[in-house]
């Protein structure tokens, strides 16, 4: 159900509802001639350079949703595709409490050529699925997935949920109106990151020049760590999306389709 293309990979290809996911940080694959940027592989499995668990929760909730899923092939300390164009927090420095060596003192020209061949593949992808489900369904959703480490420079994060939106608010405010009435997760608005952290940039660059629904959902990794739970959170998510988009109503899936 998956499809290779340059620097991307989409699965569900052929999915045909309205609902559109990409989860930028879903692998921490670093190609061998960056030389696992001067970090060990130990390292490398950890939360800097990946979303652990969102990959799963993101693949089960496209079947779900019947929706394509976009995902960078490379990890974000190479090139995070959810970061402006060549920009430096696009290929990091440090991350956390970790320098990463390959990574320091890049030039612009080297910044640049990372977003050629992993960053505009990716944006490319996400604009033409989002165009096409715009002219056979009438309407698209932007979904990104993600999770985030339970403890961040040695505090722990007593969020599990944040469900996040950027200038837009719709669907994150009917998605947050669903959640708080259950008790089962502790659920925030653009937490643990937010806006003003860049986090948005995939909402900010495709879903609000066209006027979709769209929302960021952050998942603490600690409660996706195997199959059942990232299937569990699949479904309460995919719940979630469905009644949120119904609650809105057809009328205000799109506000324009420029």
């Amino acid at each position: 159900m998956a499809s290779e293309q340059a620097g991307i990979e989409v699965f569900n290809q052929g999915g045909e509802g309205p609902f559109v996911l990409t989860c930028e940080h879903a692998t921490n694959e670093v190609p061998e001639e960056f030389g696992n940027l001067g970090l060990d592989d130990a390292l490398l499995e950890t939360h800097i350079a990946w979303d652990p668990g969102a990959r799963p929760v993101a693949e089960a909730l496209a079947r779900l949703l019947d929706a394509p899923l976009i995902m960078p092939q490379v990890s974000r300390l190479v090139c995070d595709c959810n970061r402006p164009h060549g920009s430096a927090d696009a290929t990091p420095a440090r991350s956390e409490i970790y320098e990463i060596p390959g990574n320091r003192d890049l030039t612009l020209e080297q910044r640049e050529a990372r977003a050629r061949r992993f960053y505009e593949p990716f944006r490319e992808a996400v604009d033409r699925t989002l165009r096409h489900r715009l002219q056979s369904c009438g309407a698209a959703i932007l979904v990104t997935i993600h999770s985030f480490t339970p403890i961040f420079k040695g505090k722990a994060r007593d969020i599990q949920l944040g469900i996040l939106h950027d200038a837009d608010s719709r669907l994150a405010d009917a998605v947050l109106e669903i959640v708080e009435k259950e008790a089962g997760l502790i659920v925030g608005r653009n937490q643990p990151y937010g806006p003003e952290d860049g986090v948005t940039h995939t909402l900010r660059f495709h879903a609000l020049p066209l006027g979709l629904l769209n929302v960021m959902i952050e998942i603490r990794n600690d409660l996706i760590s195997d199959r059942s739970e990232q299937v569990g959170m699949a479904r309460r998510l995919a719940d979630y999306l469905q009644e949120a988009l119904a609650s809105i109503g057809t009328a205000d899936k799109t506000v324009s389709h420029a």
